[in-house]
């Protein structure tokens, strides 16, 4: 089974970027979807971008981010991205990246079969 690791997460000023990087130890363009998800603790965990097909189809940043995230993913490198520009303190969190291998849903925490071990992103105002 493909494993995933997140890196990138750093703590910043508001209106600060960072890149989060998902590396898979497998070929990431044979999942379905891929995404990031992040989570507060004693919040559930929320979507906030998705990347369908290897790439190659839609991907979308969540309402929530939306103008400010970016997903992509390098098939080559097998490795997901996450651009975060304009960072406010309420993007602080813990972020995940997910696979899902096989068509079907891509919105839900359990729509997707493996993740990773999440980094930590932290905003300060």
């Amino acid at each position: 089974q493909v494993q995933l690791e997140e890196s990138g997460g750093d703590s910043v000023e508001s209106g600060g970027s960072l890149r989060l990087s998902c590396t898979a130890s497998g070929n990431i363009i044979n999942f379905y979807c891929m995404a990031w998800f992040r989570q507060i603790p004693g919040k559930e965990r929320e979507r906030v971008a998705v990347s369908y097909r290897g790439g190659a189809g839609t991907s979308s940043a969540d309402s929530s981010v939306k103008g400010r995230f970016t997903i992509s993913q390098d098939n080559s490198k097998n490795i997901l991205y996450l651009e975060m520009n304009s960072l406010k303190p309420e993007d602080t969190a813990m972020y995940f990246c997910a696979a899902r291998k096989l068509l079907g849903g891509c919105a839900r925490r359990d729509d997707f079969t493996t993740w990773g071990q999440g980094t930590q992103v932290t905003v300060s105002a």
